[in-house]
């Protein structure tokens, strides 16, 4: 998996003819790289991709072309999704704070809501009550669940054991169960489990699976569910320096396969929710450099964009891999800063030669978590472009 969508000349060209600051997307390589997933994992496996990652309607239209289902978690998100032609069948609607009006479009278009506790239940059973006597037959729904153990994060964006906004406890669900059941027109059929963010290492992410397929397994026993939907959640990570490893997704598609075979009683859907892996390797971010400075044995770059454009290196503490195109030079260690004024305002720490104003920064990874994720409006300073190309360099 390359670091940077584009090469050095043609990030120059790409600054030139379009300007900066600037995100510039490859669609070819999103395309290329949902064809390599599908093909790697079991037929039986669903590619949702989660919005969250990036909800352009280009990749949207792209992906949804191709046959992917889509994990939204807000109206907002719904709305995307319908404009892209997407048919509610292939959407899965989630979230731990749904509103009566977010569920009632969820509803009208026919998406999987996956629900977040017993308050979802009672939401969706009134707005039931009110619908045509044909349309009164129990509504299936998953439930999602926050497990026992989890993969351990250095940044715990969503993963981990601890306490939690999302989902029903594992060891409280099968009291929700029992609550459910008084629900006439609500039926449980399923089970969404989310416990990694950005997991590179594919015996992991499986041993997350197992747990999921483990949970289902109680659920039927325990429950007397028939499952239709198994939700494996997301966590598929991506490297953001050449020193991190890629996932292997053959030996993970493989995994799930003997998974499938090690629970032979789950004859439903097997989802999984790739965001990042497929949005970010398609993107990278395009700013100069406003003003080079050293401060008490510190080298700055400060750029024309930072935590308005991109946020995630303040939120994980890793930096998006950086370049600077065509500057020569011995590297070192520089950090980068926006112009915000304020001292959080860092794209962190990157290996890159000396600096001055008027160079060119190439940051990588770019496609997923970039603005909208980002302090945007914070300063009012004026938003970035974003540039879809259909392949490294359009006109």
């Amino acid at each position: 998996m390359e670091l940077f969508a584009f090469s050095d000349a043609q990030a120059h060209a790409i600054a030139e003819r379009r300007g900066t600051p600037c995100f510039a997307y490859r669609l070819d390589l999103a395309a290329a790289g949902f064809h390599a997933l599908a093909s790697a994992l079991p037929r039986r496996v669903i590619l949702a991709y989660a919005v969250k990652a990036n909800p352009a309607g280009e990749l949207l239209s792209l992906f949804a072309g191709m046959g992917a289902w889509f994990d939204c978690a807000s109206d907002g998100e719904l709305e995307r999704i319908r404009a892209a032609g997407v048919p509610g069948a292939r959407v899965l609607y989630a979230g731990p704070g749904k509103t009566r009006a977010e569920l009632e479009l969820a509803l009208a278009m026919g998406a999987r809501v996956e629900v977040d506790g017993l308050e979802d239940l009672e939401l969706l059973e009134g707005l039931l009550s009110r619908a045509p006597a044909a349309a009164k037959a129990p509504l299936a729904v998953s439930v999602r669940v926050h497990p026992a153990a989890g993969v351990a994060e250095g940044s715990r964006i969503i993963g981990g054991a601890g306490p939690s906004a999302f989902g029903v406890d594992e060891e409280a669900l099968p009291g929700f169960l029992a609550e459910a059941r008084r629900f006439e027109r609500i039926r449980v059929a399923g089970l969404q489990l989310f416990a990694a963010s950005n997991e590179r290492d594919f015996s992991r992410l499986l041993g997350n699976h197992r747990t999921a397929l483990s949970i289902a397994a109680r659920m039927r026993r325990d429950a007397g569910l028939d499952l239709d939907l198994i939700d494996l959640g997301g966590g598929l990570g991506i490297p953001y320096s050449k020193d991190e490893a890629e996932l292997d997704i053959a030996a993970f598609g493989q995994g799930l396969e003997r998974l499938l075979e090690d629970n032979p009683w789950f004859e439903g859907k097997l989802v999984v929710e790739p965001g990042r892996w497929l949005a970010g390797p398609c993107g990278v971010y395009l700013a100069k450099v406003v003003r080079a400075k050293a401060s008490r044995g510190e080298t700055f770059a400060i750029l024309e964009g930072g935590a308005n454009h991109l946020l995630r290196p303040l939120l994980t503490g890793q930096a998006f891999p950086a370049r600077a195109p065509g500057v020569p030079g011995e590297v070192r260690a520089t950090t980068l800063a926006g112009p915000l004024c304020t001292s959080l305002d860092r794209l962190g720490s990157v290996e890159l030669p000396p600096l001055k104003a008027g160079d060119l920064v190439m940051l990588g990874q770019a496609g997923a978590y970039g603005f909208t994720e980002a302090m945007g409006s914070f300063l009012s300073h004026k938003p970035p472009a974003e540039h879809w190309l259909e392949g490294p360099v359009m006109d």
